[in-house]
């Protein structure tokens, strides 16, 4: 993938598939207008069968077609590995009381064949555009549903089966670069030593209040092999800039103490040297190791160029010292990083 240069943001479009509400029609052309608008060329955006049952990648291409942008000015990433279905039931299966005004439900389907029907799926819904970086999307909770051992060694040689069908794409000119998106970066790790990937998205796992030793070991091997990585969902969820949910799981105030307590630390010291938190959270997962773009997601329009500007941002060095030492970063981080 050494021709593409991925910008410092690439825009995430779970929101667009009514992730935990539902936006009209205009107001999701409205944000992929402005994300065209604030983007160099090509705008990147990142998207998933999952995301709304494939309402995502419906609405992204629909409204690229009503702004008459051309192919070449966007990048898609489709991770791939959930199939739009009939919904059959009140709400959807896979993944119940995220998703808000869904029509259809999604399935899994991660092997050789189930990954090119994802694949093509995809395509049909972006609605003549395509999509030129794909993956397999949480390989990691793929696996973790194994019944046992012999079910999970399955699910893995599914899993490399996939690969062996985005390989064949690539190939073929049909893609132009191979990634893998997951919560679980170790999982990421495994798959890296078995398939030769351009990119990898890591999420929920880079952030200020989480940053694994291990984690920024495997971060500088990737770099030297020259494979970009995406940072996402640097906020743990939102939970780092408000939100009662951390990384996806609604959190409990008295159980959750500890996490409370790091943020309402976080938030005194945001506040001493008069920066928002969101600032400091972009910034250090931007500055992370190896990491090419970071990759953000917006119901707001008014958004769209705020969260650009973020990744233009200095923070004081002072203010990382001090994180530092109030023990809200690991003392063993590189001060080269922040």
């Amino acid at each position: 993938m050494q021709k593409i240069n991925l910008p410092k943001v690439i825009f995430g479009t779970s929101g667009l598939g009514n992730l935990y509400v539902t936006l009209s029609d205009e107001v999701k052309c409205a944000i992929i207008a402005e994300s065209i608008r604030y983007s160099p060329k090509p705008a990147v955006f990142d998207s998933a069968g999952k995301y709304g049952a494939g309402l995502a990648l419906e609405s992204l291409g629909r409204s690229l077609a009503q702004l008459n942008i051309n192919p070449s000015d966007v990048l898609i990433s489709n991770k791939l590995g959930w199939l739009r279905t009939t919904l059959k039931t009140p709400e959807p299966t896979f993944e119940p009381g995220v998703w808000r005004d869904l029509k259809y439900d999604a399935v899994q389907r991660i092997s050789y064949e189930g990954i090119l029907e994802c694949y093509e799926q995809g395509n049909e819904l972006l609605n003549g555009y395509t999509a030129e970086l794909v993956s397999v999307h949480d390989p990691d909770e793929y696996l973790a549903a194994a019944k046992d051992e012999p079910d999970q060694a399955q699910r893995y040689r599914d899993i490399l089966d996939a690969y062996c069908a985005l390989n064949e794409l690539k190939r073929h000119g049909k893609v132009r670069g191979i990634g893998v998106g997951s919560k679980d970066w170790r999982i990421i790790k495994k798959i890296s030593d078995d398939v030769k990937l351009d990119w990898v998205m890591i999420a929920n796992s880079m952030t200020v209040h989480s940053h694994p030793r291990k984690l920024v070991e495997f971060m500088r091997e990737l770099e030297k092999q020259g494979v970009q990585i995406i940072n996402s969902a640097v906020f743990n969820g939102g939970f780092l800039t408000g939100s009662a949910y951390y990384n996806y799981r609604l959190t409990d105030p008295v159980k959750d103490k500890h996490l409370y307590h790091w943020r309402e630390l976080f938030y005194g010291l945001c506040a001493d040297y008069k920066i928002k938190p969101a600032d400091a959270c972009v910034a250090f997962g931007l500055n992370a190791p190896g990491v090419k773009s970071i990759a953000l997601n917006t119901t707001n329009v008014e958004r769209v160029p705020q969260n650009v500007a973020l990744a233009y941002l200095t923070i004081p060095a002072q203010f990382w010292k001090e994180m530092k030492a109030c023990g809200l970063i690991d003392g063993s981080y590189a001060s080269a990083y922040l």
